[in-house]
């Protein structure tokens, strides 16, 4: 039993440190933040799957929306994610044994989407209302039975802001709270066709017996990786592999040793820079070019992405001649290479 106390008072400890980390980085603009249009559906469930099993450890019932429509938001994936799990794990943590937990999403004016998570906890008092988004003010929670750090709800209102939304509570003592946040809605992530473009592109045949050539697209936004499988798929003689966040593409690029690697920057864990800087260091993966593609697009972000190795950087949305000349070009050059 006190190992697995040692072990849960180390990873409150860690979490605390990654919070107050993120909080100083937020507080001197240091955070980087890659606005795209957002999968709600999808970031939802995936929270959803982290979290219930939690709830229903509480006996807490928790209901989700189900979408008809895809629905999609601007936002970074990540922030996104993590705003909605301090929300829900807040909804979980205060709730009563037998409570619920309601998450809902619906439009908000003419284009704006908006998330609330409703409890059926203690509920707050307008005084503790007005100290609720304050550092470390845990609302005399500190003494309680429950865990938790006092600036969740403080990382997620300024996430929320650099996300261009906005974020608020309402509560009743004695019937529970309902937390909602507000985002810009966004269409689902589209190929920008470049001026000129031929409609139909003539696909070159894969010789007979020819080598497939290997892609690694490295890139957390499933949205994202449908529209390059669709265009890798008008190239016979290319071959997709994916990954979903910069540790697992560092680890296939080392199995798999593909042609070319296609790296998002904003990853979930280490970003795309650490990530090729990983790779770059490794001999087993220092030849192969790495392409960067981001939705951070200001010439800023392009000149410290070339800075840092990568061969181009490509920004979104995807120009689809700019993005397949890049690629074969980055495919020539690694082939060069191993003559």
């Amino acid at each position: 039993g006190s190992i697995t106390e040692i072990l849960r008072a180390g990873w409150y400890l860690l979490e605390l440190i990654n919070e107050i980390l993120d909080l100083a980085q937020i507080e001197s603009g240091k955070l980087s933040l890659s606005k795209e249009p957002t999968s709600v559906a999808e970031v939802i469930l995936e929270c959803q799957a982290m979290i219930e099993p939690q709830a229903l450890k509480g006996g807490i019932r928790m209901t989700f929306p189900v979408f008809e429509t895809p629905c999609f938001v601007l936002a970074d994936r990540t922030r996104l994610k993590q705003v909605l799990i301090n929300l829900l794990s807040n909804a979980v943590k205060y709730n009563q044994t037998g409570g619920t937990v309601v998450v809902a999403c619906a439009a908000s004016g003419l284009d704006r989407v908006r998330l609330s998570v409703t409890d059926t906890g203690a509920g707050l008092s307008p005084e503790k209302l007005m100290q609720l988004f304050q550092p470390f003010n845990r609302l005399g929670q500190a003494r309680g039975a429950v865990q938790g750090t006092g600036i969740g709800l403080v990382m997620s209102k300024r996430l929320v802001e650099l996300m261009g939304g906005v974020i608020g509570v309402e509560s009743s003592v004695g019937v529970g709270s309902v937390f909602w946040f507000e985002l810009g809605s966004a269409d689902a992530p589209q190929l920008e066709a470049d001026a000129g473009e031929p409609e139909a592109r003539v696909q070159p045949q894969a010789q007979h017996g020819a080598p497939l050539r290997t892609l690694l697209y490295v890139e957390d936004n499933p949205a994202n990786l449908k529209l390059v499988e669709q265009l890798i798929a008008r190239r016979p003689t290319m071959r997709l592999l994916s990954a979903l966040d910069g540790n697992m593409g560092i680890q296939l690029a080392r199995a798999s040793q593909p042609e070319v690697i296609l790296m998002d920057i904003n990853l979930p864990g280490i970003s795309g820079i650490e990530a090729l800087k990983i790779l770059r260091e490794d001999p087993a993966t220092a030849h192969i070019p790495v392409l960067a593609l981001s939705a951070n697009a200001m010439a800023r972000d392009i000149e410290k992405g070339i800075e840092a190795g990568f061969f181009s950087y490509l920004t979104k949305p995807i120009k689809v001649m700019e993005f397949m000349g890049a690629l074969d070009t980055a495919f020539d050059f690694a082939q060069k290479r191993q003559r």
